[in-house]
């Protein structure tokens, strides 16, 4: 006989007490954070903790150059700026990734074209690439989604025969590898987050790389003001050379992360440990389907993303219904999970409306020359299916481990034994999600 599930009154499998929040701090988050109180160096370009944690970045993944940023939006939007993409220039990125990838595109006045993503790995398909090129063209920004590799070596085969540069998007993937390779450092630059929620985390802030001088150079003078130094006194000339903004980072972030970088290495390999466990117990159930770990790649598991099948599953209901209701059984048995992003970018109002800045600018620059751009939902297949049929299971992050995902994977069993029931609720009033204490939010 089964057991009743929670959300048709019977007990639940977890509480909000077997979760444990999200980041870890140690005494070398404290020892680093007390250095900037006992100096009363709180900021600067310059300052020791920002220059400690970009040498011990660089350190990390091997890149030549790194510079902190405020965010990783931010060290996206110098990068960009850094390899010269300007009005009217179009960058491709992919259908599925987090609005920040599309929308610095725009702050440069420049235009986002949307590339779907493959079905396995949901980072941008390479097949896809070559048709969405044109004489404008200029970037590829591929996003290492939730810690998963995008396929580098076609995107950077593709981007050498058409002269174009590419940009990493590595804000969720700390430490991830690709072939031996670090992520974010493959392309001409590369963007770190640290904010709250990142398996490195600073609380906020981020890290740009990149191996060329050149774009470091000129991404630090995107990075404050387009003011240039005097060489020899390392001050400020108070004279704008470019078009720049205040992306610097500070002292506390970056001591934070200087702490949680020393721990980088254990902490992705808990989440991998527990998304492994994850993988193998819930690939048991039909209708459930994994992430996956592309070959010869390190995901990081920066997020768990599962999808469901209802037909695989014996259900005879539409997929996104079933992922709804699938949802709600699991969150009234305590498995917290809810999705991080609902559609796919393209379907988000500010491309939708083209308003962008001011009216239909930067679209407006290519429409004078009768170059129509169209941003339908259903061209990109794959990044809807994605979000009709996944959900996010928020228990494999650090320091939580196997007692919970044991749970986990109960919680699982006991809805997908009672689908009926499951499919009777499916128009409850339950919201799935997670409260901001999880990852480190007041």
């Amino acid at each position: 006989m089964t057991q009743r599930l929670a959300i048709d009154g019977g007990t639940p499998i977890l509480t909000r007490a077997d979760y444990q929040n999200w980041p870890v701090l140690t005494a070398d988050d404290r020892q680093y954070i007390n250095e900037v109180l006992d100096s009363g160096i709180v900021a600067g370009g310059t300052a020791p903790q920002v220059t400690a944690l970009e040498r011990e970045w660089r350190e990390f993944t091997g890149a030549k150059y790194c510079l902190t940023t405020g965010s990783g939006t931010a060290a996206l939007h110098m990068a960009l700026a850094a390899v010269d993409v300007g009005p009217g220039d179009e960058v491709l990125v992919p259908s599925y990734t987090f609005l920040a990838t599309a929308s610095c595109v725009l702050h440069q006045m420049a235009i986002p074209v949307f590339v779907d993503i493959d079905q396995t790995t949901y980072t941008m398909n390479p097949a896809q690439i070559e048709a969405a090129i044109t004489p404008r063209t200029k970037a590829i920004i591929p996003v290492h989604i939730q810690g998963c590799p995008a396929d580098m070596d076609p995107i950077l085969e593709i981007a050498r025969r058409h002269g174009l540069h590419v940009i990493e998007d590595a804000c969720q993937a700390h430490g991830a590898m690709y072939k031996g390779r670090m992520c974010g450092t493959l392309g001409i630059a590369g963007a770190f987050s640290l904010n709250n929620l990142k398996n490195l985390c600073g609380g906020e802030g981020g890290l740009f790389v990149t191996n060329d001088e050149d774009v470091l150079k000129k991404g630090d003078l995107v990075r404050y003001f387009g003011d240039e130094c005097d060489e020899v006194t390392s001050r400020q000339k108070y004279n704008a050379s470019i078009l720049g903004y205040m992306y610097r980072n500070q002292e506390l972030p970056a001591a934070l992360a200087r702490g949680q970088l020393k721990h980088l290495h254990d902490l992705n390999n808990t989440r991998i440990s527990n998304a492994e466990y994850l993988n193998r117990e819930l690939g048991k159930i039909p209708g459930v389907i994994p992430p996956v770990c592309p070959a010869d790649c390190k995901h990081v598991y920066w997020f768990y993303a599962v999808r469901f099948d209802p037909h695989a599953a014996g259900i005879d209901a539409e997929p996104r219904r079933f992922r709804v209701a699938v949802e709600k059984a699991l969150f009234q048995e305590g498995v917290l999970v809810g999705q991080w992003q609902t559609m796919p970018v393209l379907a988000q109002d500010v491309f939708q409306s083209m308003i962008g800045i001011g009216k239909r600018y930067p679209w407006a620059i290519n429409e004078a020359q009768g170059i129509t751009y169209r941003y339908d939902p259903g061209d990109f297949p794959v990044a809807q299916m994605l979000c009709d049929t996944y959900t996010n299971v928020h228990s494999i992050h650090p320091p939580n481990g196997l007692a919970l995902n044991e749970k986990i994977v109960a919680g699982f069993q006991k809805v997908f034994a009672n689908l009926g029931q499951v499919m009777d609720h499916a128009d409850d009033d339950v919201k799935p999600g997670f409260d901001g204490r999880l990852y480190g939010v007041g």
